[in-house]
């Protein structure tokens, strides 16, 4: 008798969580992924600042899933979805048949409305995007080096974060470290602790999910390491040599987008009908399941999921994995004839570093900042790693960075580097 055939798209968070829970069900598992890694994203600035290196954040998801035998893995790009038929399309392996499909296939930057943006205002979401950002940040200070024009030199000293959300708190907090420590002595000709890092946030505060006492903590610790915060300022222009909002210009080589996401084309894969949030992102009943399919599941930053209270559930680790979990459970329980109420999130907290020593902490019925914030969010990282050597390696890096304020990746390797000028900025400065 054949077994029921589970199809998961996606080994980040969520899809991870639904294969693990159902290493014991009656079914076999087919994962596809586009890349042969599990990312832990929340960790993706400090490989983007040279604190970390990309393989003490990632693990080859074959080797995760080595030990669990109805599980097998396929690398490969979805391009489709038959809901008819019930089969996923791959561009190489060509259609997979499926009786339960769970896509958790996570998002990718949003510019809203002007992509072109992207090539020069480079998001944070892959291994690829942290390494090419640490190659423009590093040959930032290079090319800063070399420069005999003082405003030339300047421009290169600059680094715009867009978007006030905790990667840009965090991007902009271990910018700022890295130029005012790790390469305080490196250089003869530029002093980098001159550098500039402008956090920009269209909105009223950094951190909006937080509290607004932690969210004034953040600013004003992210001021004390010398960041630039601006709030109330909407970017309307990205461009190698500038970033410009409004009127007003800041003549920069070096962005870092921070300010939006929107889902993987999940929506377009499952057809015109299907509704889907201004995110693109899918929305899905009570059980995560797409309305009118229930062998359908979509979980993680590709869903629009809203709890039994009617609130959203925010787009995070924790969220994704929680209803990765569920699914499985749910599958688990159709097949013993078992139905299950709704999926509820429970909200485990927010938190964000700020810099050394230095974070915000948000569990609802305590919040806390400051240097024990800090201990308590690097534990909590490191007990989210999936791989034991990384948590211990990740571990000690983190404490002889504190110790001696090293960084120990700062390595220029292929990848994008920073644009060369296009024409010089104009006058006025933010």
């Amino acid at each position: 008798m054949t077994r029921p055939r589970v199809v998961i798209v996606g080994g980040g968070f969520g899809g991870l969580a639904a294969a693990k829970a159902l290493r014991k069900a009656p079914v076999d598992i087919t994962l596809i992924d586009r890349r042969n890694h599990h990312l832990f994203q929340p960790l993706l600035y400090q490989v983007a600042t040279a604190a970390l290196s990309p393989g003490q954040i990632a693990q080859p998801i074959r080797s995760i899933l080595r030990r669990q035998a109805n599980a097998t893995v396929l690398l490969d790009e979805v391009v489709g979805v038959d809901r008819a038929r019930k089969h996923v399309i791959g561009r190489r392996a060509g259609e997979i048949p499926y009786d339960t499909l769970i896509l958790a296939t996570g998002a990718t930057h949003a510019y809203f409305g002007h992509d072109e943006w992207a090539e020069t205002a480079p998001g944070l979401k892959t291994l690829d995007d942290a390494t090419a950002i640490r190659r423009r940040i590093l040959e930032a200070f290079e090319q800063a080096e070399l420069a005999t024009d003082p405003a030339e030199r300047e421009s290169f000293l600059t680094f715009a974060v867009i978007g006030a959300g905790p990667t840009g708190v965090e991007m902009a907090g271990a910018i700022a470290e890295l130029a005012r420590h790790t390469l305080a002595d490196d250089f003869r000709n530029i002093d980098p602790t001159s550098a500039r890092v402008v956090l920009i946030e269209a909105g009223p505060r950094v951190l909006p999910a937080m509290p607004e006492t932690l969210s004034a903590a953040a600013k004003a610790g992210l001021e004390r390491l010398g960041v630039d915060v601006r709030l109330n300022l909407a970017v309307t222009g990205c461009f190698p040599d500038r970033v410009e909002a409004g009127a007003t210009t800041l003549a920069c080589r070096t962005i870092v987008w921070a300010a939006g996401v929107r889902a993987s084309p999940v929506g377009a894969w499952l057809g015109a009908d299907v509704a889907l949030d201004r995110a693109g992102r899918v929305e899905v009943s009570g059980d995560l399941s797409l309305a009118g399919y229930p062998e359908i599941f979509v979980v993680g930053d590709a869903a629009h999921v809203v709890g039994p209270d009617g609130k959203q559930v925010p787009g995070i680790a924790p969220g994704a994995k929680q209803q990765g979990a569920y699914v499985a459970a749910l599958i688990r329980a159709r097949l013993e004839g078992r139905t299950l109420p709704a999926f509820r999130y429970v909200d485990r907290g927010n938190l964000a570093t700020i810099g050394r020593g230095e974070a915000v902490v948000d569990l609802g019925w305590f919040r806390f900042k400051g240097f024990f914030a800090w201990v308590f969010w690097g534990l909590v990282h490191i007990f989210f790693l999936i791989d034991f050597h990384n948590r211990i390696s990740v571990m000690f890096d983190w404490i002889w960075s504190y110790v001696s304020f090293g960084r120990n990746v700062r390595l220029i390797t292929a990848g994008a580097g920073a644009p060369e000028p296009k024409q010089p900025p104009p006058a006025g400065e933010i």
